[in-house]
Order: structure tokens, then sequence, then C-alpha cells
């Protein structure tokens, strides 16, 4: 059932495509490449070798490759919608 101006299935597309944006960004994130450091190139610690065997080109230790993953990042959101907010700016 469409509502307003809005095709069947509108809403659905939308997420999908959503979905499929944020799977695309994800698949672009840069991966380790090279050899493994056996020294964290943050804090200096060790990197364990199971670590460095599991991913091949790993510059961080664990605890600060998790500190890097929890930080904010901002991103440019897409407005698919096209609401009156997003169009008075």
């Amino acid at each position: 059932m469409a509502g307003g101006w809005a095709q069947d299935g509108a809403v659905n597309e939308q997420i999908e495509a959503s979905i499929q944006d944020e799977l695309a960004r994800l698949k672009a994130r840069a991966q380790p490449v090279g050899e493994s450091l056996t020294e964290c190139a943050e804090c200096g610690e060790p990197i364990p070798e199971a670590r460095r065997r599991a991913l091949p080109g790993v510059k961080l230790c664990i605890e600060c490759q998790n500190a890097r993953d929890h930080r904010f990042r901002a991103r440019a959101g897409i407005n698919r919608r096209g609401s009156k907010d997003s169009q008075l700016k």
C-alpha cells in the first residue's frame, strides 16, 4: 500500500538501497597488506603470533585496534526521502 505520492514498494527500495550502500562502503575499507609488524605501531606492545597469522599485514595490537574501531567517524548521510527540512537548508 502506497501513501501519498510514493509508489508501492518505495520504502522497501529505499531500505534495500541503503543496505547496498553500506555493504559497498564496508567492502571498500582498506585491509591490511604486506608483512605484519611484531610490535604495535601505536603503543609498542608485542603483537601475538596468532594475530599476525590470522591477519596478514596487521599493524596494531588488539587494544589499539579496538580503540581505533570505536572512535566516532562522522559520515555524510544520504537523504533518500527528500524531506522538506533537507530542502530548506
